[in-house]
């Protein structure tokens, strides 16, 4: 029994600090600090290991789409030091060490995709997971760029109408047309691969005179000596127009009258409803055929689909600015350079192979004219409508359409051109110098279609 009261009033602290619920708190709280701490600091170091593993993905996407498009050229060393090179200078994250990178090409076989593929790994210091034993985390990524798996046939109607000799547009579209003939040519593993047409127009294309003896040329409104286009009509005399006349013309049409190796290879619009119809030429059906015209407007020859550079940059380089605008015959020939049949006769597509099918049309007015409606000055809505009607059946079939207005005279924006394009892919500059940032869009969405990663 203890009888001092000092040691008494001691003993009963000590029982009531030990049976305190506050101190237990205060207890439990200094615990459990140190592994909070280091959870909260383990979620730091993750969320930077994430950020710069993300950003490290990126990068090497991005290098894998650029090495891809020369790989095919160069030895395996090459490779993998362009690939460092374009990986070093897109990824910027400073604190992250010990980075390898490297790519392996492989070129098509059979039916096999050509591709690049890209790993990377490094490692990232920690601030707070080196406390329980961490020092640093391990990254790695890696990427495969495949192209030839898609093959991609584009064809190219463009506006070679009068106007187009104004504020430096066919410059520019030349220019346009040309760099992404080698954007899009870059993505091909073999040759083939991409195969592009070029289809010039004004109020009429031209065919090429090879297509004089095929049989499947109208000539019942043809002349030697004058276009209906031009306010010609079929007559037994000839009488120029004039002034006098109301520039009324009368020729003297049909094969009997004219020496057909004079023609100069345009055509017009086909025979309503073949004019948006793609219904190939018959022997036994004259208004399938394609009418011959001999407009002084004749632009330059159409390019069937074709992967010589060369051939298909002349052709551009060819072009001069003459005529009305009827977008409807430039957009119809473009679709007949897709299809595998007269007159063109596309290549055969393989079975088991996916093709993406496409057409660009750059225009830089409203239409004014074509075989029936407009005077080629004021814009005709029934042009649009035969348009309309138009861009319905070739869509239809799955091809996609992309446009280009070139509004450089204050015209409204053209209703048809915008809903003739396939998922909004409608392109209005009010420059010369629009022309090139419109190809490079539809270069680059193209570019996206033919490689995939």
């Amino acid at each position: 029994m203890i009888e001092n009261p000092m040691l008494k009033r001691l003993l009963r602290a000590a029982t009531s600090f030990c049976r305190s619920e506050k101190g237990n708190i205060a207890v439990i709280f200094a615990i459990t600090m140190v592994p909070m701490m280091g959870f909260i600091g383990a979620a730091v170091d993750y969320s930077r290991a994430v950020n710069a593993r993300t950003a490290m993905q990126t990068a090497l996407d991005t290098a894998a789409l650029m090495i891809s498009k020369d790989a095919s050229t160069l030895t395996a060393a090459q490779i993998t030091s362009k690939a460092q090179g374009y990986f070093n200078a897109l990824y910027t994250h400073s604190e992250v060490s010990n980075i390898s990178v490297t790519a392996t090409y492989t070129a098509a076989t059979g039916g096999n995709p050509a591709q690049v593929v890209m790993t990377g790994s490094a490692t990232m210091p920690t601030n707070f997971m080196k406390i329980a034993g961490y020092p640093s985390l391990d990254l790695g990524v890696s990427s495969t760029t495949k192209w030839g798996s898609t093959k991609m046939r584009v064809a190219m109607a463009l506006d070679n109408t009068g106007s187009m000799g104004d504020a430096g547009k066919i410059t520019a579209l030349q220019s346009a047309a040309k760099t992404l003939i080698d954007k899009l040519m870059a993505t091909a593993g073999s040759n083939g691969d991409v195969l592009i047409s070029i289809v010039p127009f004004a109020n009429v294309v031209n065919l090429g005179t090879t297509y004089k003896n095929s049989g499947y040329i109208d000539w019942s409104n043809w002349s030697t000596s004058g276009s209906i286009e031009e306010y010609y009509t079929c007559s037994t005399t000839y009488q120029a127009p004039t002034w006098q006349n109301g520039y009324n013309g009368k020729m003297k049409c049909g094969t009997a009258n004219n020496n057909i190796s004079q023609w100069n290879g345009c055509v017009m619009d086909r025979a309503q409803p073949n004019d948006v119809q793609s219904t190939a030429p018959l022997t036994s059906d004259s208004t399938t055929y394609f009418a011959a015209d001999q407009s002084s407007y004749c632009p330059t020859q159409i390019i069937p689909l074709s992967y010589n550079t060369t051939q298909l940059k002349q052709t551009v380089d060819a072009m001069s600015p003459s005529g009305g605008t009827n977008q409807p015959v430039g957009l119809f020939f473009a679709w007949l350079t897709l299809l595998q049949q007269s007159p063109f006769n596309a290549p055969a597509k393989t079975t088991g192979v996916v093709y993406t099918d496409v057409i660009i049309l750059m225009s830089d007015g409203l239409n004014t004219m074509d075989r029936w409606y407009g005077n080629g000055y004021d814009p005709s809505p029934q042009v649009d409508s035969r348009q309309a009607l138009l861009c319905s059946n070739i869509k239809a079939t799955g091809v996609l359409i992309y446009t280009i207005q070139v509004n450089t005279d204050g015209d409204p924006t053209s209703a048809i051109l915008q809903s003739c394009a396939s998922n909004n892919q409608f392109y209005p500059t009010t420059t010369a110098s629009g022309i090139a940032t419109a190809f490079d869009a539809i270069g680059t969405s193209l570019t996206k279609l033919r490689v995939a990663r």
